[in-house]
């Protein structure tokens, strides 16, 4: 890797890491979106001990030597803001760089008010129909997540190339984002460029769960630095999805596509390595249609 490289990946942040805000009171008792507006449903008790332990875990991975800090980024929702409030509880003052509210991570939309049998059966349909692209009556698909959260993705990279993150280079910088279970979901979707199909094989995160992306020697992030095989098969990611990610776990950053057929195994159902083996086939079926 040469100097610049080098450089480059050091402005980079250490980890991203994503988490799901702790247990709502919509978690407990779906009849609580009946009276209460989906961006104020508060934390539980347990949701409130959930994001304190939280803290401790992202604070024991974050805190390899002596020189890290952390940046996050919130939904504006009640139930994420306040997670990411008892998350600070394990953090000095001097180890957070800031913090900042992102609409564009928030929750999927539902609707307003949510008539909770109504939404039960619209739930039982999107089972039926697919998570991704079905809508709910005057709210949002997982596809409409994507397109907010790619939004995002691409002012977070301004953040980071313009070091607005005030990125020092002596620190390893850790990204946390706190926000919620399918909003996650679709930034590793978009992250990893997983088709939609993979996506739909990937469970929910759990109330507090962390996510960490890790960046490799090579510049590339993966889940398979910090995270167990076992773990990523829990998570619903296929055979060739985890040998990616151990692959990005040492890979140099921008060669991926050469590195990954499978992706364009989704697509083709078979290429022709070379000119002249497409050239052999095509004089065989001259061959052939000149003997008939």
């Amino acid at each position: 890797m040469d100097k610049h490289s080098k450089g480059c990946h050091r402005s980079l942040p250490k980890r991203i890491i994503l988490i799901r805000h702790g247990e709502s009171q919509g978690n407990l008792d779906m009849a609580a979106y009946t009276t209460t507006p989906d961006y104020r449903i508060p934390l539980t008790r347990l949701g409130v001990e959930q994001a304190r332990t939280a803290g401790e875990k992202i604070k024991k991975v974050v805190s390899e030597g002596e020189r890290w800090k952390v940046y996050f980024y919130v939904s504006p929702y009640e139930r994420t803001r306040a997670t990411l409030r008892e998350i600070g509880r394990a953090f000095p003052r001097r180890r957070i760089v800031g913090a900042r509210e992102e609409c564009r991570i928030r929750e999927q939309d539902f609707g307003n008010f949510q008539v909770e049998e109504r939404m039960k059966a619209i739930k039982q349909t999107r089972e039926r129909f697919g998570r991704f692209f079905f809508r709910f009556p005057e709210g949002e698909s997982a596809a409409d997540v994507f397109d907010r959260v790619a939004s995002f993705m691409e002012s977070l990279w301004r953040d980071i190339e313009m070091k607005r993150l005030e990125q020092d280079e002596s620190m390893d910088l850790n990204m946390v984002i706190v926000s919620h279970g399918l909003t996650s979901r679709v930034f590793l979707m978009k992250w990893f460029k997983w088709t939609v199909e993979q996506f739909e094989m990937l469970s929910n995160l759990d109330n507090c769960e962390l996510r960490v992306m890790q960046l490799g020697p090579g510049g590339e992030y993966s889940l398979a630095i910090h995270h167990s095989r076992e773990e990523l098969q829990r998570w619903g990611l296929s055979p060739e999805m985890i040998a990616d990610q151990q692959w990005r776990a040492t890979a140099t950053h921008g060669s991926w596509y050469d590195n990954c057929p499978w992706h364009f195994d989704n697509f083709f159902g078979s290429l022709h390595d070379s000119e002249s083996e497409e050239e052999e086939v095509d004089d065989e079926s001259s061959s052939n249609h000149s003997g008939a």
